[in-house]
């Protein structure tokens, strides 16, 4: 059909004549209204964007002396934000003369990886960063 021809029954409807493919020979078009295909393909990427899956990395803090209780809600806590899909990272901060006591900090985010290992998987083995060492645990 003359392209003429086709805008002519396009505005008989009171629709848009809108090229498809471009490319082909000889060009494809369709009779549609441009503004609601506009909208509906606005509606598609926010419900697209609505069903993924985002996540955010929590952070708990621990000292290289904190008690066996303490820790214990601490690790209850990281249960809580694993089940929520939530990714947590682990500090062990080192104040003043603390920095000597690495290994028992490196023990405790060990003990903390094996506490929660049935439902969570070590992103990132801990690692020293000044004065603080970290870990990050994601849900299995």
């Amino acid at each position: 059909m003359p392209t003429y021809k086709a805008l002519a029954t396009a505005n008989d409807f009171g629709l848009d004549l809108v090229e498809v493919s471009p490319n082909a020979n000889p060009p494809v078009c369709k009779i549609m209204d441009y503004g609601r295909y506009k909208y509906e393909q606005t509606k598609k990427k926010q419900e697209a964007k609505k069903k993924q899956t985002t996540f955010q990395v929590k952070e708990i803090k621990v000292r290289p002396k904190t008690g066996e209780h303490d820790l214990q809600v601490k690790i209850g806590h990281i249960r809580k934000f694993i089940e929520k899909r939530d990714k947590v990272k682990v500090t062990c901060i080192f104040r003043g003369r603390e920095i000597t006591l690495s290994g028992q900090g490196r023990e405790l985010l060990k003990h903390v990886a094996e506490e929660t290992s049935e439902y969570a998987v070590v992103e990132q083995m801990p690692k020293f960063e000044g004065r603080t060492m970290t870990m990050i645990l994601a849900p299995r």
